[in-house]
């Protein structure tokens, strides 16, 4: 749910702004809330493909329908905060006229003192500027593959994964329809990668750089010395895909990788288009990096050489 302060003219439609949950508690019961319609509710359930075996926290619960229409339609657990204790005491009592009291429970609390390190799934209804001062906090504490689900507001230059806009003729402010979101915690791939595969004259040997934005992955492979272009790296929770053009030599392949991450390692497998079925590739990593969540956009294609095993940037 959002909470949000309407200035005089909000008689005429216009949104002042909103109250963020590092504000004084005591300002929550005088301020009204706008609760997400029933049918964005359910259209946020499905984005996140929320099932039986998710817990859910919604960060800014308002009334609890969120966590409550979860716990009615799929048996999902859950968490709803707000910093409203009237709002808190009407989730819980709604909760248990619907019969999911046992499976939802509801807080009054900061959502920036909240432990949502539990959560398989996050949905929130928060301004931007909120959601840019909670998106840290959300690679800290949440696992990779964790989705999260946001009514109307982004999270920057955080691009979603998925995106969806529906009807919302009822709507209390702006247009009639919303902007239904969906993100997936990457894991982290950045770092020198090497692997070996068999070649015609023996062993090749693969290195590999990532650099990663979020769930974007920008890469340089070096294949026993000879530089690769590799293209369409994406990052899915635990999961990655990439495509390296090979050419020379008289040869000109793609190649389309996909891998799961446990630790430093990545297995997976390599599939040549118009070539041979899938074949299985394994990649350690050898040097550490950084995934960058900053605010900056990712830098054009920064040139790169591999010298002694390790790659400096020129």
């Amino acid at each position: 749910m959002m909470w949000i302060v309407f200035f005089r003219k909000a008689a005429r439609g216009l949104v002042a702004a909103v109250l963020c949950c590092g504000a004084v508690a005591g300002q929550a019961s005088d301020v009204p809330y706008v609760p997400t319609p029933m049918h964005v509710v359910d259209a946020m359930l499905d984005l996140g493909k929320v099932g039986s075996g998710d817990f859910l926290i919604d960060l800014g619960s308002g009334d609890g329908r969120i966590s409550i229409r979860a716990a009615a339609r799929f048996g999902t657990r859950g968490l709803g905060v707000d910093l409203d204790d009237n709002l808190v005491r009407t989730a819980l009592a709604d909760a248990r006229e619907q019969g999911v009291h046992d499976k939802v429970i509801f807080e009054a609390r900061n959502i920036f003192d909240t432990d949502i390190s539990r959560a398989t799934i996050v949905t929130a209804y928060l301004l931007n500027s909120v959601n840019l001062r909670l998106r840290p906090e959300l690679f800290v504490q949440l696992k990779p593959g964790t989705r999260i689900v946001t009514h109307d507001f982004n999270f920057g230059n955080w691009e979603p994964d998925r995106r969806l806009t529906i009807d919302v003729p009822d709507k209390a402010y702006g247009p009639p329809r919303s902007d239904i979101m969906l993100w997936v915690v990457p894991a982290d791939f950045t770092g020198v990668w090497h692997w070996t595969s068999p070649a015609v004259a023996g062993l090749t040997r693969h290195v590999l750089r990532f650099d990663q934005k979020f769930q974007m992955l920008n890469g340089t492979t070096f294949v026993d010395g000879r530089r690769l272009r590799m293209t369409e790296g994406r990052v899915n929770g635990n999961e990655l895909n990439f495509t390296l053009a090979v050419e020379g030599g008289g040869i000109s392949a793609i190649v389309r990788f996909s891998g799961t991450l446990s630790g430093d390692t990545i297995t997976g497998q390599a599939v040549v288009e118009g070539g041979m079925g899938a074949q299985p590739w394994l990649a350690q990593r050898v040097q550490p990096g950084k995934m960058d969540i900053s605010d900056t956009d990712i830098s054009g294609d920064a040139t790169l050489r591999i010298a002694n095993g390790r790659f400096t940037r020129e």
